[in-house]
């Protein structure tokens, strides 16, 4: 699990998967491999493609869940007047939360959806 939280290679656990940091001035990218195995992160043209499902999943459940609490929070207000309250956290949240879900979509895609990496031990050394 502390290699899903901190982004690191789904092979040795020991790899960044990510330069820069999630919330910040230096944009995040993709490392093409890891630096401490080698294991190369986009396995074949596009594959990267898939990662747009995770997120699109990740981003209906924050949704879902921001509709709610706004509903708590304002007291179960669901007249028209309060429908740009609505789309406005909804849509802020979103925003807010892009970076997380760009991030954790690729970490997810390779860690739990990839048959094709799998940890070794063996390279799980400092």
């Amino acid at each position: 699990m502390y290699a899903i939280v901190h982004g690191k290679c789904p092979h040795c656990r020991r790899g960044d998967i990510f330069t820069g940091s999630l919330y910040g001035f230096d944009i995040q990218h993709t490392n093409e491999t890891c630096g401490h195995c080698g294991q190369r992160f986009e396995i074949e043209p596009g594959y990267f493609y898939a990662a747009m499902y995770v997120s699109y999943a990740m981003n209906v459940i924050q949704m879902i869940t921001t509709g709610i609490a706004t509903y708590i929070l304002s007291g179960g207000n669901l007249d028209f007047d309060s429908l740009w309250l609505y789309v406005g956290v909804i849509f802020g949240m979103s925003f807010i939360l892009s970076p997380f879900n760009y991030r954790y979509s690729r970490v997810i895609l390779l860690h739990w959806l990839s048959p094709k990496i799998s940890y070794n031990a063996y390279y799980d050394t400092p």
